[in-house]
């Protein structure tokens, strides 16, 4: 890696995978030996909490229908009108876009300043082209036959209302053929932990 007046940078990971794959559990381990995490999905949260310009913007398109009576967000309700009309998912990406991309690039930043490793932990990481801003990225892995079953019984869905969440996505298999590091997620969750420690000392990042 290049080096600033004789200091190696920091390395910045990016952590993908598709909904209910276990990306949360791959997190964990890297979160465990206290490297910074830049939580993708915690930040499209806060940046449309109330009186967020982020928050305002979804609410003109959409409508106050969307909040509930404490005026946070419904993301239930919201989710269930975007996930079944791509144009209008499209357009809350197109919105939220600016809001999340500035707010994750100044974590990242932070985090190279504090550790050696930073993880991004970025569910859209190919839809959104995050992957540009990664030193390396590792998809979380399992076959889509399994990513539904654990989905459904995750968040009570039925078949279809999972199918159209995944589908929303961009293939496990094409996220698979794009990663540079690949932990796979079809045994114990034992398993999982294992093949990202042995990652970490291979790279001696512990």
């Amino acid at each position: 890696m290049s080096k600033i007046e004789g200091k190696k940078m920091s390395f910045v990971l990016g952590i993908t995978g598709g909904i209910a794959t276990g990306k949360s559990t791959a997190v964990e381990v890297f979160q465990k030996y206290d490297f910074p995490i830049v939580d993708g999905d915690q930040v499209a949260r806060q940046v449309v909490e109330p009186g967020t310009p982020g928050g305002a913007a979804v609410v003109s398109e959409f409508g106050d229908d969307i909040l509930q009576k404490n005026g946070s967000l419904d993301r239930k309700k919201l989710g269930r009108i975007v996930f079944s009309d791509k144009q209008k998912l499209d357009r809350l990406n197109q919105i939220l876009n600016p809001y999340i991309r500035s707010e994750i690039l100044r974590q990242i930043e932070k985090g190279k300043s504090e550790a050696p490793l930073v993880i991004a932990d970025i569910p859209l990481m190919y839809e959104g082209h995050y992957d540009h801003y990664m030193d390396q990225v590792a998809v979380v892995y399992l076959p889509e036959e399994i990513q539904l079953e654990r989905l459904m019984k995750r968040d009570n869905l039925s078949l279809e209302e999972a199918s159209k969440r995944i589908k929303s996505q961009l293939s496990m298999e094409e996220k698979r053929r794009r990663a540079d590091i690949f932990f796979d997620n079809q045994g114990t969750i034992q398993q999982l932990q294992e093949q990202i420690t042995s990652w970490l000392r291979q790279k001696k990042f512990i």
